[in-house]
């Protein structure tokens, strides 16, 4: 291994502490899942059971203009459409959902239908609030986060907000976080969050008729994304035994169909697998945190406007190894979902063994694999240490991470 036992963990403490199954679960929201291939004709009367009346569709300018996707959505939507907007660029710079949020406010909307990556369902969240809260100008959303440190805390009490729908084309799983949306004030250079617990998604449809046009790299990347996420909830903090089964269960998922799921290969049941295990992925939310990956892979993000199913492909294997002295029981079980034979392995062996099939996994589907290829300067490792400290998942991570030179551990053995 390339990292030692870290000096800030007692790494037998640790292990003990572990021993002490204990904890708490906390029910999932009431969110619908409807999945399988041709379901989405089935939208419309699926938003009139919840009770929808008037609905505007929310995407990105590609997949509103490269794909089929909102067309065919706006198309079932017959009468009870409200139009569509379509300029939400990468990461929502906050004129977009502001633009968005008063569209639909003038169409009469009852219902946002978000038809995207995670960009999309974080910007929705945002933009429900913006309705419920009358905040009808840039100006005002900017001075509201200047006000509350970046992370606005509505008060939705009594106020009502658009039913939520979400129909992803990729694999980032946004759409299943709950409590929170953001968007990018593109003129600082950071995000403004919203955080409330009526925040998440009504209805959520997993169909591939919706994903094709999705470019490779960004099915594939997300697929990273998704093991991301599984890996790390084997570990991080809240993770406990009802989160195992189906996040095991989703990684051996996405390492038997992801890489087969190209959109050349033709498969829609591959891509449907990789659709439902995006959503095992993330099933037990909001019992869980993200570690020491989503961390990083949320500054490189923002700061160099990287997609992060990239950053997961960049940093997660180089997470793994840091974290493997106090975690290797746990990385163990990844071997098995990758198909490895532990048996008369230790757990150390295994977890090593699991790391290689990460490594395979991201490689073998061409993918970035250092910082380097993503174009940041080595000469930026530093900042974006510091950066990183002030993310939650250096808290979350199973070493907890105190220190930027911990930070630059990862990110040396990452370039």
């Amino acid at each position: 291994s390339r990292f030692p036992i870290n000096p800030f963990l007692d790494g037998d403490l640790y292990m003990a502490q572990q021993k002490l199954l204990q904890g708490e679960f906390n029910p999932a929201v009431p969110t619908r899942i409807v999945f399988g291939n041709g379901k989405i004709d089935s939208l419309k009367d699926e938003i009139q059971k919840l009770g929808g009346k008037r609905v505007l569709v929310l995407s990105g300018r590609t997949v509103a203009e490269k794909t089929d996707a909102v067309r065919r959505i706006n198309d079932g939507l017959g009468d009870m459409s409200a139009g569509v907007y379509s300029g939400l660029t990468q990461r929502a710079p906050l004129s977009t959902a502001v633009e968005a949020a008063n569209l639909a406010l003038a169409s009469g909307a009852d219902t946002l239908v978000g038809v995207g990556g995670s960009t999309i369902s974080d910007a929705a969240r945002m933009i429900a609030v913006l309705m419920a809260e009358g905040i009808t100008t840039v100006e005002q959303l900017r001075q509201l986060g200047e006000e509350q440190d970046m992370l606005l805390s509505p008060n939705l009490d009594g106020k009502v907000l658009p039913l939520q729908v979400a129909v992803p084309t990729t694999l980032s799983a946004g759409e299943f976080n709950m409590g929170g949306g953001n968007v990018l004030d593109d003129q600082a250079g950071h995000k403004i969050r919203v955080r409330h617990p009526r925040l998440y998604a009504d209805l959520i449809m997993l169909d591939s008729l919706m994903t094709e046009g999705t470019p490779d790299w960004l099915w594939l990347s997300t697929g990273v994304k998704a093991m991301d996420h599984c890996i790390e909830r084997l570990y991080t903090t809240g993770n406990q035994p009802a989160i195992d089964a189906p996040i095991l269960a989703a990684a051996e998922m996405l390492f038997t169909h992801l890489p087969g799921s190209r959109e050349s290969d033709g498969d829609p049941e591959a891509r449907l697998q990789c659709l439902v295990a995006a959503w095992m992925s993330m099933m037990g939310a909001p019992n869980f945190a993200m570690g020491l990956s989503h961390a990083i892979g949320h500054i490189l993000g923002v700061k160099y406007s990287v997609g992060h199913g990239y950053t997961s492909c960049v940093t997660q294997p180089y997470v793994m190894e840091f974290n493997r002295p106090v975690s290797a029981t746990k990385q163990a079980l990844l071997a098995r979902s990758a198909g490895i034979d532990t048996r008369g392995m230790s757990d150390e062996a295994a977890a090593e063994a699991a790391a290689r099939a990460v490594d395979d996994f991201v490689l073998g589907m061409g993918m970035p694999h250092r910082i380097r290829e993503l174009e940041i300067p080595e000469s930026d490792l530093p900042e974006i240490a510091e950066l990183v400290l002030t993310d939650g998942g250096c808290q979350n991570n199973p070493i907890l991470i105190t220190s930027a030179e911990q930070v630059m551990e990862v990110l040396r053995a990452a370039f």
